[in-house]
């Protein structure tokens, strides 16, 4: 009997052994499986890349990026995100039958999403974002993960359209959807109105057309909504404006169209963010949005809304309130500014841009009881009348005024130099008289400044050169006499543009000009500018176009302007200079536009300027200027050329001087 029980435990102690043996092996095999998936994902990476410390003398589980369940486990999670990773998503990655987490982002894949990435059922995570280059329909495989929750496949390259399996049948769980910011077309497909668990969708920046789903607005958890940048047309589903989930609601750049609903915002406490803007919705802005008293941003700009802002749009107090581009309509006897008086108390207010909205009457003074933190105003394009109020100069935190474009009278008003902070003052295209107030020179921040299109008079303050930051000027267009002050020729800063034109202003050109060193425009055309030009031009190494027309300058032309290698334009048409054309012209090889006509220039043209290949206007006519036997330019075929032999003649068409310029250059060598 004993000997029995002693057989009956060794056989026992054998099947155990076994069985764990077996066991052991499996595990092992599994194991190598995806030591093997792993080095097979690391060979598509071409040289490895950040992949490199990847080898035999470290166990896998500790690799860069992968993690198991246990140390010598499971693969659970592969993380290489970020490490500028280049090459294809190997097949191989199916092996990984465990992972619950596979995050790609950020690198520079490229190629398909591999099929075999439907064998990892266990998928809870999948990121693929911001490869750019990972392309191809989305793998149909992709329905067998049916754990996932969390899909990242923007920024890519994907292409065809959003598959109609994308629904609670395949992913009861799936929490976040982002497919924005590729290539997709087709129409926005039902089936995701059954991702009831779905709190972000975004759709933007693809090429979807059709309409919206009306099941979309049925998500009862859904928080962000985004498909702005798209085709999509129709009207927009009324039960978008009554989601109590909702926070962002960003639908702009498409062609919707219709109105929007009474009572739009009522039920929407949550939301935050609504953007609205770029289609062609009509009708009036609800009131009701005011009721959605968590909303930050509010941008209905660039639709065709109608009739008045309602007042209770400022009692919403949004941080950013974007309503430009509409036919709204303000003025002094049927209202419509109310809106502004209830803004007053909303000390968050940022940004209020009331562009081109058709708005006109007299600019009201409870413009200067907005709040002081307001940072940027916009109120360009409209048909306001009146003064600028001086109050205007308590809204010290703002960076950016843009007045232009309507028709505001009298002056700038002084106070307008308290604005510390700003960095862009445009007021363009008014009827503004009286002077420059000196006080703009306490603006100490300015980068641009646009007073253009006035009627400014007086000389152009000396404080302007206090302005050390300004990259662009723009006075041209008013009254403005005297001389300009040597304070503004020494801005360092100046890059883009100083254009004085048009006005009256005299004197010679200083030497000074040298210091605009870093200017790629300089626009003194129609003034009273006289003297020589000064050879002192030649240190602005920086100037594209330099335009010095109808002016009273004399003398002759200065060769040391043959040492502007960049510029692309030289005007100076209408003057009183003579003399030849200087042959070191020819030396300019960017220039595409030389203008000398009306001058008192003579001689012949320099051989020289034949090598000016990239040359497309020349004009000489009204002048001395005579072409002899050996002065043909055919250096370009887009030559259009005013000349005179004797007497002057009409300018010809770019394409009749090249065919004149051609039959002459045969006749002479034939």
């Amino acid at each position: 009997m004993a000997a029995a029980r002693l057989a009956g435990a060794h056989a026992l102690h054998l099947l155990l052994l076994i069985t764990f043996r077996s066991a052991a092996g499996a595990h092992g095999s599994e194991s190598d499986m995806e030591r093997d998936a792993l080095i097979a994902f690391r060979a598509s990476v071409p040289d490895g890349g950040a992949l490199r410390s990847w080898n035999s003398t470290t166990h896998f589980c500790r690799w860069r990026g992968v993690t198991c369940v246990t140390d010598g486990g499971r693969v659970t999670s592969l993380d290489v995100s970020g490490l500028g990773l280049t090459g294809t998503i190997s097949p191989a990655v199916g092996n990984l039958t465990h992972l619950e987490r596979l995050v790609l982002d950020r690198n520079a894949f490229s190629g398909a999403i591999p099929a075999s990435i439907g064998r990892l059922r266990r998928l809870r995570y999948l990121g693929l974002c911001g490869n750019g280059g990972i392309s191809g329909e989305i793998p149909g495989s992709l329905r067998n993960c049916t754990s996932l929750r969390v899909a990242y496949l923007n920024d890519n390259s994907l292409t065809s359209g959003i598959p109609a399996w994308l629904g609670a049948t395949s992913f009861p769980n799936l929490t976040y959807l982002y497919l924005h910011q590729n290539s997709l077309s087709g129409e926005i497909p039902p089936s995701l109105g059954s991702l009831t668990k779905l709190r972000g969708l975004r759709l933007d920046e693809n090429r979807l057309q059709g309409s919206l789903p009306p099941g979309l607005a049925d998500l009862p958890s859904l928080e962000e909504f985004t498909e702005y940048g798209n085709l999509l047309r129709g009207e927009i589903p009324p039960g978008f404006f009554t989601m109590s989930s909702l926070q962002v609601l960003a639908i702009t750049d498409n062609a919707f169209q219709g109105l929007l609903p009474p009572d739009a915002g009522e039920r929407m406490s949550s939301l935050m963010y609504l953007y609205l803007g770029g289609n062609n919705l009509t009708g009036p802005i609800p009131a009701a949005l005011a009721k959605a008293s968590n909303l930050t941003l509010l941008s209905q700009a660039n639709n065709s809304f109608t009739g008045q802002v309602p007042p209770e749009i400022g009692t919403l107090c949004p941080q950013w309130l974007y309503i430009s581009g509409n036919e709204l309509t303000a003025g002094d006897e049927q209202g419509g500014w109310e809106f502004l008086d209830h803004l007053a108390n909303c000390t968050r207010l940022q940004v209020l841009d009331l562009e081109n909205s058709k708005l006109s009457g007299t600019l009201p003074s409870s413009i200067g009881d907005l709040p002081r933190e307001i940072q940027e105003l916009y109120l360009a394009h409209n048909g306001i009348s009146g003064s600028i109020p001086p109050g205007i100069g308590n809204l010290v935190g703002l960076q950016s005024l843009g007045l232009e474009s309507n028709l505001l009278d009298g002056t700038i008003p002084e106070p307008i130099g308290n604005i510390k902070n700003l960095t862009e003052l445009r007021l363009q295209g008014n009827r503004l008289t009286g002077p420059i107030p000196a006080s703009i020179g306490d603006l100490t921040q300015l980068l641009k400044l646009d007073l253009s299109g006035n009627t400014l008079s007086g000389s152009i303050p000396r404080t302007l050169g206090n302005l050390r930051h300004l990259t662009w000027l723009n006075l041209s267009g008013n009254a403005l006499t005297g001389r300009v002050p040597r304070e503004i020729f020494s801005l360092l800063s100046l890059s883009s543009s100083m254009d004085l034109s048009r006005n009256q202003l005299d004197g010679p050109l200083p030497s000074d000009v040298s210091g605009l060193v870093n200017l790629a425009q300089l626009v003194l055309s129609g003034n009273q500018f006289a003297a020589q030009l000064p050879k002192e031009l030649d240190q602005c190494q920086s100037l594209e176009f330099l335009d010095l027309d109808r002016n009273l300058f004399d003398g002759s032309i200065p060769p040391s302007l043959s040492r502007l290698k960049g510029l692309r334009r030289l005007n100076l048409t209408s003057n009183r200079l003579s003399g030849t054309i200087p042959p070191e012209l020819g030396d300019m090889s960017g220039l595409q536009e030389l203008y000398l006509s009306r001058n008192g220039l003579t001689g012949t043209i320099p051989e020289e300027l034949e090598k000016l290949s990239s040359l497309m206007e020349l004009d000489l006519s009204y002048g001395g200027v005579h072409i002899l036997e050996h002065d043909c330019l055919v250096s370009a075929v887009r030559v259009g050329l005013s000349c005179t032999r004797g007497v002057p003649f009409q300018r010809l068409s770019m394409k009749d001087a090249a065919t004149e310029l051609c039959s002459e250059r045969i006749n002479m060598l034939g």
